[in-house]
């Protein structure tokens, strides 16, 4: 009777420990995956904002030099509906990080009406610092 007890007792012992080793290694996966999908985020908006800088920067360039930017404007406004599924991704996958998220998107919108090559400059150089922000918040967040 006490080597019965004992073989029920092993055996439950032995499936709450294959249980919990297995929930522990589906956790680790998930976290993992998740960490995967966040980066591939971050990496996403990163890239639309520097599309839309740039494109901003070609469009407001033409405008100040007084020449044809009809074309520069349609792909300013690709570009920046471009951001928006990114920057959906980062706040809902990286709470912490939206808020910079959130400002290297306004920061790279407001290359839009510079009335001077100097202000137009000033704009891209904060877009790109908020962007430089943004970055490194994430990358503090994912090593969390």
């Amino acid at each position: 009777m006490l080597t019965a007890l004992i073989a029920v007792l092993g055996t439950l012992a032995g499936a709450t420990i294959a249980h919990l080793s297995q929930r522990s290694q589906r956790r680790a996966a998930d976290h993992r995956a998740q960490r995967a999908e966040a980066l591939t985020a971050v990496a996403a908006l990163a890239t639309a904002l520097a599309d839309h800088r740039r494109a901003m920067w070609v469009r407001e360039d033409l405008r100040l030099r007084g020449q044809n930017w009809d074309e520069a404007r349609a792909a300013s406004h690709a570009t920046r509906s471009a951001i928006t599924a990114p920057l959906l991704h980062v706040q809902l996958l990286l709470p912490a990080v939206a808020p910079a998220a959130q400002d290297a998107a306004r920061a790279a919108y407001e290359l839009r009406g510079a009335d001077t090559d100097t202000t137009l400059r000033a704009a891209r150089e904060h877009a790109i610092a908020a962007t430089d922000d943004f970055v490194t918040a994430a990358g503090v967040a994912l090593t969390a």
